[in-house]
């Protein structure tokens, strides 16, 4: 076998590889021989069939698995011998008019991750804001959960408000037709708590106990199900009864009506989600002070492939987003204008990436084989049951895709490693207080900050994926279900066949391999191009 560096400019890399013909040969006798004596042929006995035969039977499948072999061994080979960290997967061509005989000649480009030096720890400095959770806060978040779980009353001839509830049946219809999760009996609508696809609930203003009537919506363009996205549907309606909403008294009944001891016990749970929130805000205001002197403090080249995946992975995003907005083509002529922003954005996370990970590997950190089960396990359930184990395996043997499955946790370990060594110093702020700090902390590195357009509101922040911000108010289905865990009976909420699609979480960062480098095993030849003239 032959190696030969054509390129070596920066972090690209390129070579010639030429794998002779007769290793190829050896190879395909030696399956030969292998699966000679457990072949059976009309006319032979078992094991007696002949090396000739065997070849023209299963020539064609025997040379294409000694050559994916023998190019994998080679770019093993390559890789080793050179001390090369592969950004990406590097990119494998077999030399154009080769045929079963000759020597194999490959074209490999790749690019390698750069030679970042572990940086000092020392003088690291991080400012925690924290928040401390007031009584007034907690009776706040009280009356929002009072105000979730209030009681409605019928009330005889009304005609349905804003507000009120409508118990009714009905039936959707894609083109005259009944579609299959759009039927529902005594289904109790509120209307203006956007439930429901929009313009579904409002139609039901003015509706009164008995009435039928026939509303046409259409269907959101990212609706879950891809035979209604972006259809008009009709919905017959039969009303048959409107409630108003009722007081709700907040006191011990109130709290053992969902399965608690008292009044005292729902404070507490609520007071804990609250800090349970703040406590994620502040952590992401130290990362980013973190990241931010780590970004300062550290200038090297990038492979490129790296950024453009990267790039890639937002630009994305961002299109979905504007798709789902307004006025779309406005919105992408904004984010249009900004793509030289996003690209530098695209550029430092995986700068802060690669840099993360040399710090984790120089200092121990690692992701145990436990922490990664349970990764695998959790990012299966997102798959059909039936192909959950499929999923499973793929990650197991495909290290790109264990290594896209263990960044985020692993960078995760390592920010908390960088936490612990610094000197940290606390200050006590407002929550408003805290949220203008961590933009003020975006805004300050101008690749960082957060696109200030409508339409680019959710796009991924500069640095590697930050926990999932905290929203404003604690969540009444958290406080619901931990309330009735407690009871010992987890209720479950009964699913409307037409609410909105839930918002996909934003996808983690793919991170470099934390062992060194993206693994080249499984590299596929790809004939190169005839040229036309």
């Amino acid at each position: 076998m032959q190696i030969v560096e054509t390129t070596n400019e920066g972090l690209k890399r390129a070579y010639t590889v030429t794998i002779p013909a007769t290793e190829i040969s050896a190879r395909i006798e030696g399956e030969v021989k292998r699966m000679a004596p457990q072949m059976k042929m009309p006319g032979f006995r078992p094991g007696k069939v002949p090396a000739n035969l065997v070849k023209k039977m299963h020539g064609p499948a025997l040379h294409q698995e000694a050559l994916q072999t023998s190019i994998n061994e080679a770019m093993d080979k390559l890789v080793a011998d050179n001390a090369l960290r592969p950004a990406m997967q590097p990119d494998v061509s077999l030399g154009e008019g080769y045929e079963e005989g000759k020597d194999a000649e490959l074209s490999v480009s790749l690019e390698v991750l750069p030679k970042i030096e572990a940086p000092s720890l020392e003088g690291l400095k991080l400012e925690k804001l924290t928040v401390p959770v007031q009584d007034e806060a907690v009776d706040e978040q009280v009356q929002r959960f009072a105000d979730q779980q209030k009681s409605y009353e019928t009330v005889e001839g009304r005609a349905a408000e804003d507000g009120d509830q409508v118990l009714c049946d009905f039936v959707g219809k894609l083109n005259g037709e009944e579609f299959e999760g759009g039927k529902a009996e005594g289904q109790a609508i509120v209307i203006g708590s956007g439930r429901l696809i929009p313009g579904f609930e409002e139609q039901l203003i003015g509706a009164k106990a008995g009435d039928e009537r026939t509303i046409t919506v259409t269907f959101p363009e990212d609706y879950g199900a891809e035979n209604l996205a972006g259809q008009e549907a009709t919905f017959d309606i039969t009303v048959h009864e409107v409630k108003v909403p009722g007081e709700t008294k907040i006191d011990d009944d109130f709290a053992k009506q969902l399965g608690l001891e008292g009044l005292d016990q729902l404070k507490g749970l609520l007071r804990g989600q609250l800090e349970q929130e703040t406590a994620g805000l502040t952590r992401t205001q130290m990362k980013r002070q973190l990241l931010d002197q780590l970004a300062a403090g550290h200038d090297f080249d990038v492979p490129p492939t790296m950024v453009e995946a990267e790039f890639e992975q937002i630009w994305q995003q961002l299109q979905n987003e504007a798709a789902n907005e307004e006025d779309p083509e406005a919105a992408r002529a904004e984010i249009e204008a900004e793509k030289d922003d996003y690209r530098k954005i695209a550029e430092r996370r995986v700068r802060l990436g690669l840099l993360l990970s040399e710090i984790g590997q120089a200092n121990g950190v690692e992701v145990s084989g436990q922490e990664m089960q349970m990764l695998l396990q959790q990012a299966a359930q997102q798959y059909r049951p039936e192909d959950r184990q499929r999923f499973v395996e793929y990650v197991r043997q495909d290290p790109m895709a264990a290594a896209q499955l263990r960044a985020p946790l692993y960078e995760d370990k390592v920010v908390d490693f960088l936490i612990e060594k610094a000197e940290v110093t606390e200050r006590e702020v407002t929550r408003d207080e805290l949220q203008a700090a961590i933009e003020a902390d975006a805004d300050e590195v101008k690749t960082d900050a957060k696109p200030k357009k409508a339409a680019a509101k959710k796009a991924k922040k500069a640095e590697p994926k930050d926990d999932a911000e905290a929203g404003s108010a604690a969540s009444e289905d958290t406080v619901q279900e931990t309330a009735t865990e407690d009871a010992g009976e987890v209720k479950k909420a009964k699913k409307a066949p037409a609410k909105k699609k839930a918002e996909a979480s934003d996808e983690p960062v793919a991170d470099a391999d934390a062992e060194g480098g993206a693994k080249p095993k499984k590299a596929t030849a790809k004939k190169a191009a005839k040229t036309e003239d």
